[in-house]
């Protein structure tokens, strides 16, 4: 692996523009190279698809990249570790499927020496020291995404190194990203503070060093691991910050609805253009105050999400609840895409786009995995 070239780093930079009209997101689907991706996915070069703003919010689905790679004939045993990646996607959402709010807590057991329930404030203002991570956490504020390997060293010197409690830092960067997965998100962050699993993740200054191409010493990461397991809250991590999220909610207007024709009921978690695109319907993308108090996001992800709502002809949008959209729908049938949000729901219920019929709470990937696979011979 070399380190990342100027033509490099002008593509990865184009990578994270993140275009929201769908013909330039299926040409993005056209030029994944799943091939190389398990051998570079770690490195902040590697070969990552970008795809994963568009899969949060619905446009596409999993089972919508692995159909297009099998209409390219790659098979299977070829790209295994690249539709295990689609694959987590999935599990992570069956586990927030069935087990709803008991993902907001310590899912498997307590998080270990948890030293406060607030934010470290030199995560929050990229002044940890470390170059690599500062560096990711600008380019998140400014792009809205960051690389998965830089959420976990994140996510590591946040809760095992600075003594945080998962749940506020992790509500921090769902705020900021443009692929906010509430469920990826609240247990990823859980897997590498060990309330996800049976250890805590910890990665130093040389591992940090290789997968960024840094060359920096002399942080409190250079150390062993031996060292970094006992290592108290270092001094950069030392002060706190606590602050409330809130989300910057469109206006809006009023609704136009023919209640002879039914109404497509979209929301933050389903965008998707194709839904239903050969029906006549009212279309609308419902904004919950509720949930988004909840779960905030910020002003990119909004203007994302808007963005990307414009590939539905004639969408019109609505900042209220459920219940206050029905009534304004009057006679019109409703339909709606099944999701752990939209439990307040009612009308005609549509499944999501699922690469295998496997749902449920498994105690591992690997245990959804083995019923999975079993479905994914080609």
């Amino acid at each position: 692996m070399q380190p990342t070239t100027t033509n490099n780093r002008k593509q990865d930079q184009q990578a994270l523009d993140f275009p929201t009209d769908f013909d330039t997101i299926q040409k993005r689907v056209e030029a994944i190279r799943p091939k190389r991706y398990a051998k570079t996915r770690n490195f902040i070069n590697g070969d990552v698809t970008y795809l994963s703003p568009y899969i949060s919010r619905g446009v596409i689905s999993t089972k919508f990249v692995l159909d297009f790679l099998k209409s390219e004939g790659f098979k299977k045993y070829e790209i295994e570790k690249f539709i295990q990646e689609l694959a987590w996607r999935d599990y992570w959402q069956t586990i927030w499927k069935d087990q709803g709010d008991a993902i907001n807590q310590d899912f498997k057991r307590a998080q270990p020496d948890v030293k406060h329930h607030q934010m470290v404030a030199a995560v929050d203002q990229a002044k940890t020291g470390i170059e690599a991570i500062d560096g990711a956490i600008k380019q998140l504020y400014d792009t809205g995404y960051m690389h998965n390997h830089i959420r976990m060293y994140t996510a590591a010197i946040t809760c095992n190194q600075g003594g945080a409690h998962w749940k506020q830092p992790a509500r921090w960067m769902y705020y900021h990203l443009l692929d906010g997965d509430w469920a990826s998100n609240a247990l990823s962050w859980q897997w590498v503070a060990g309330s996800n699993a049976g250890k805590k993740y910890i990665a130093n200054q040389d591992n940090v060093n290789k997968y960024t191409f840094s060359k920096q010493n002399g942080t409190f990461l250079d150390v062993t691991y031996e060292a970094l397991a006992e290592l108290d809250v270092p001094e950069e991590l030392s002060q706190r910050s606590d602050w409330k999220l809130e989300t910057p909610l469109p206006e809006t207007t009023a609704l136009q609805i023919d209640e002879s024709l039914p109404t497509a009921v979209y929301n933050y978690y389903n965008i998707d253009p194709q839904w239903l695109d050969d029906q006549d319907m009212n279309r609308i993308m419902l904004w919950e105050p509720e949930v988004f108090e909840k779960y905030p996001v910020g002003q990119k992800a909004v203007d994302f999400a808007m963005a990307l709502s414009k590939n539905i002809p004639n969408i019109q949008h609505y900042v209220g609840s459920f219940k206050a959209l029905e009534t304004k729908l009057g006679s019109s049938k409703i339909h709606y895409k099944e999701h752990p949000l939209n439990t307040d729901y009612r009308g005609i219920e549509h499944a999501r786009d699922w690469m295998t019929s496997v749902q449920g709470t498994h105690r591992s990937f690997f245990a959804f995995w083995k019923k999975a696979e079993k479905e994914l011979r080609f």
